[in-house]
């Protein structure tokens, strides 16, 4: 028995490791027993990052690992190591490309640390890095590869994948009926499949890659049912296969504990954007967070804070999650008891006069309680959360 593990296929406009997986998979020799694959979402700042940032592995049994060795070095002269060096023109301006540079693992009998895996989701890595394999093949997609075999799933999600005809490839358009996501989405174990404030679906990739959907459950059974319902649904376009793989997705595996500062300041930048400056450095709130940034724009110098991210340069966070603990008064004049109006200063240290009835008093400030827009844990809506990112409601942490 052993750990196979596969990276960096795919490219932001062709291929799909998850697909050349699924085709490596079904040619394995009938000796060979195939335990359930797995997917891995990694560190999402990786400058050479791919499309979907996910690496694949699985466990395979047999009593003739020669044979298996000899087919895994055939498959990847055949299929994998043309594509090393691949790069195509993409409408994503903000992203640099890289040459695809896949890699693959082969560990016999023994898997490599799970520390290695908590590093890939949670900094850079550098190949230098990556523990030695039994076997391997290929460049920089051995990192996410290692990565995949050396993770131990205790809180893990499952995603079916289905994959679209090969006529199919390459055209951004899919078909998958709306009807029957939107009683897939009304399951208690699925999530996002459906964005529920535009009613727009969450599960089909916007390239021309190969995958059709791939819809997230919270336990396998569901995952494969709800996949094969919008598979076999009459208004779904043809596939060619589905497998449901065991991932890290929703686990919150790259984020450390929760940090507690103080705000100093808090700048809002273009399109809302809010940088909040704290005695831990600069705290990022993006346009797209939702209540996260409405309630980094709220805050002001002396609120004390919880946030969770993850930190793409030293001292700027990128939130993920924010949480006012106490938030500073606000300091107003005082209000006369008999008319109920604001009083206004009479000079340094002459206290406050009502200017209708003319009473006085020695109080220059009276202290109000700030009203937060939240005041428990937020954090994006769901079309702009990471991969990662675990729902607020599936833990006790708004409490």
């Amino acid at each position: 028995m052993g750990w196979l593990g596969l990276d960096d296929t795919d490219s932001l406009e062709q291929g799909c490791t998850t697909y050349t997986f699924h085709q490596l998979l079904e040619g394995l020799p009938s000796s060979v027993q195939v335990q359930t694959p797995r997917l891995v979402r990694l560190w999402p700042f990786a400058q050479q990052r791919t499309r979907g940032n996910a690496a694949v592995a699985v466990e395979l049994i047999t009593e003739d690992e020669p044979q298996l060795l000899e087919y895994l070095e055939n498959f990847w002269n055949q299929n994998i190591s043309e594509m090393s060096g691949q790069i195509s023109e993409s409408e994503h301006d903000d992203r640099i490309q890289y040459p695809s540079d896949p890699g693959m693992v082969w560990f016999s009998s023994h898997r490599p640390d799970e520390s290695f895996y908590f590093d890939s989701v949670r900094r850079e890595v550098d190949l230098n890095d990556v523990p030695p394999a039994s076997r391997s093949w290929g460049g920089l997609g051995r990192i996410g590869a290692t990565a995949a075999v050396s993770w131990r799933e205790k809180s893990p999600t499952w995603e079916a994948i289905v994959w679209r005809t090969r006529e199919r490839h390459g055209q951004n358009e899919r078909r998958v009926c709306d009807s029957t996501l939107k009683q897939v989405d009304a399951l208690s174990s699925t999530f996002l499949s459906r964005d529920p404030r535009r009613g727009t679906s969450l599960i089909a990739p916007r390239g021309p890659c190969p995958v059709l959907f791939g819809v997230r459950a919270r336990d396998a059974d569901t995952a494969k049912f709800a996949g094969s319902a919008l598979r076999d649904a009459d208004e779904t376009e043809d596939s060619i296969a589905m497998r449901v793989f065991v991932t890290n997705q929703a686990t919150d595996d790259h984020l450390g504990e929760p940090i507690q500062t103080t705000v100093l300041s808090t700048t809002v930048l273009g399109r809302g954007s809010t940088c909040i400056t704290t005695e831990h450095g600069s705290w990022m709130a993006f346009e797209e967070s939702g209540s996260v940034k409405l309630l980094a724009q709220w805050l002001e110098a002396g609120d004390v804070i919880l946030g969770n991210g993850l930190f793409p340069e030293p001292g700027v966070l990128h939130l993920e999650k924010l949480r006012i603990l106490t938030a500073v008064p606000v300091q107003e004049r005082p209000k006369c008891l008999d008319c109920n109006v604001r009083m206004k200063s009479m000079g340094s240290g002459q206290g406050c006069r009502c200017p209708k009835c003319r009473v006085r008093t020695d109080k220059k400030w009276v202290e109000q309680p700030r009203i937060p827009p939240y005041t428990s844990w937020v954090q994006p809506p769901e079309d702009a959360r990471r991969h990662l990112a675990k729902p607020l409601e599936w833990d006790n942490v708004n409490n």
